[in-house]
């Protein structure tokens, strides 16, 4: 299945890069200076492609780092919850040990009162 999904989007994918990189190969100057657009201090010359694949790409990176630090307490919780449920596993674990060996302990009897008293009525009086 991932040969095939390889096959269908990143061979196609990598074409178009290929073609836009051959339409788009005439060099452009890239330039950090705001002051001095004449003769700026800091310019990069490169080809048109490569700045529009480079500025893709850092906006990629860009929004998933931003994504990654959003979802900090999302993953801080699936930890804890991960945690607390080897704890409940090694819990289960021990107590179906002790009752294996039959030294399990006892649990109280369940109460005969009924879950809202004994008369079996709710706190409106109404019966149950």
């Amino acid at each position: 299945m991932r040969k095939f999904f390889t096959a269908l989007v990143v061979i196609p994918l990598g074409l178009i890069f290929i073609i836009f990189a051959v339409a788009n190969r005439h060099w452009v100057t890239v330039s950090f200076d705001p002051f001095n657009s004449v003769t700026p201090t800091i310019a990069v010359t490169l080809p048109l492609f490569v700045v529009i694949i480079a500025s893709a790409i850092l906006g990629v990176l860009a929004g998933g780092i931003a994504t990654w630090f959003r979802q900090g307490r999302w993953r801080r919780a699936a930890r804890q919850h991960e945690a607390d449920a080897r704890r409940a596993r090694a819990e289960l674990a021990d107590l179906r040990a002790a009752a294996a060996r039959g030294d399990a302990p006892q649990l109280p009897a369940p109460s005969q009162t009924g879950f809202y008293g004994s008369a079996g009525r709710d706190k409106q009086g109404a019966t149950l």
